[in-house]
Formats: structure tokens, C-alpha cells, sequence
């Protein structure tokens, strides 16, 4: 049994998952914290044998096959804000409800290192998150957030450090846990995201 009603995708469907990583395109915003989920999708696509190389809804998107299942990897073009715009056509297109959309982001209430998993909820001042909810209609998809540190101070623009380059330390610290975010899209694919969580979170 899954963890919430996977809903009805109606005849035809052609994806059963839609594995969404937030970021920013252009090259100057590579390995800044806001990308954590372009790098983790990036992670995935390379560990799936999946390119993410293929152009619609403004974003680029590849077809995996994972445990049985077809999984949409997709990178929004739109720009972090505008994320939704991207997202919510491929998951219309695919006649997926939120329940199968699993996003992945950056979180700035986390250290480096530190994921959590949810399958629902605000989006916690995250402005990607909050424009998926708004173009999804729903708040009940599942995402995993990455950690990418709080701001030194809290008078920090958050917009300069969101927007700034991982130092080494952090950067490794993302990337060591690659492994465990790949096992635990497995588990939320598989319906069983508690498990992801009591594997993983924290």
C-alpha cells in the first residue's frame, strides 16, 4: 500500500512518476545553493542512464526506467520563481496528480548535508515551491529539500546567498549524500515514503 491515494492518471498515460529538480539555467548560477535540485536531478539522471536532453514546457526532460516504472526527469527552464509554469503542463501532460510530482529543492533551514522529505505542505517561503503549488492547484505533492545552510546573519540578503556558490566543504557535504537521495526517490516511488523519511530525513 502507498502512503496516500496515487489518484486515477486516466487511459494513455505515458509516465507513472514526474521527478522535478529546481534551479536557475543559465551556467553562472552552477553549483550555487538554489541549484541543489538541478544537481541532485543531474545525480539521478546519470545513476538512471536517463539524458535530460529533450525541450517542452520551457524545460529540458528525460524518460527513465526505474523499478518497473516510467519516471519524467525534468529541469524547469523558467527560472526558480516561474518553476510552475514548467512543471504543472508536464504533469497535465502526463495526466499526473500532485501525489506523483516529487520535487526536489534547496533548503535554507538546513546545514549542508541534511535532507528532509515531506509529502505535503507549504512552501516554506521557498518561492519554486510556492509557484508549483500555485500552478499545480495543490500543496499534496512530496518533496525533498536539501540543505544548504542559513544565512551568516539574519540581516544577509537572501537573494545574494541563495544565489552564491557552495564553499568546498559544503559542496562535499551536499554531494555525499547524492547516494541516499537517489535510494530514497526509489522508496517514494515505490510508495513508501515514510520509510524514505525514517531513512532518511535529518
Amino acid at each position: 500500500m502507498g502512503f496516500f491515494s496515487l489518484g486515477n492518471r486516466g487511459p494513455g498515460a505515458g509516465a507513472d512518476w514526474l521527478i522535478v529538480g529546481l534551479g536557475n539555467p543559465d551556467a553562472k548560477y552552477q553549483g550555487t545553493r538554489h541549484n541543489a535540485g538541478f544537481a541532485a536531478l543531474d545525480f539521478l539522471a546519470q545513476q538512471w542512464g536517463c539524458p535530460v536532453n529533450k525541450s517542452k514546457w520551457s524545460g529540458l526532460y528525460g524518460m527513465a526506467r526505474v523499478d518497473g516504472q516510467k519516471v519524467v526527469l525534468l529541469k524547469p527552464l523558467t527560472y526558480m520563481n516561474d518553476s510552475g509554469r514548467c512543471a504543472g503542463p508536464a504533469a497535465a501532460f502526463y495526466k499526473l496528480p500532485p501525489q506523483r510530482v516529487l520535487v526536489l529543492c534547496d533548503d535554507v533551514t538546513q546545514e549542508p548535508g541534511h535532507i528532509r522529505i515531506r509529502a505535503a505542505g507549504s512552501a516554506g517561503g521557498h518561492n519554486g515551491l510556492k509557484n508549483i503549488i500555485q500552478h499545480l492547484g495543490s500543496e499534496e505533492f512530496p518533496r525533498l529539500r536539501i540543505g544548504v545552510g542559513a544565512k551568516p546573519t539574519p540581516e544577509y540578503d537572501l537573494a545574494g546567498w541563495v544565489l552564491a556558490k557552495f564553499p568546498p566543504e559544503a559542496a562535499r557535504a551536499v554531494a555525499e549524500r547524492y547516494d541516499d537521495i537517489e535510494a530514497a526517490c526509489r522508496l517514494i516511488l515505490a510508495g513508501d515514503l515514510p520509510e524514505a523519511q525514517n531513512r532518511f530525513n535529518g
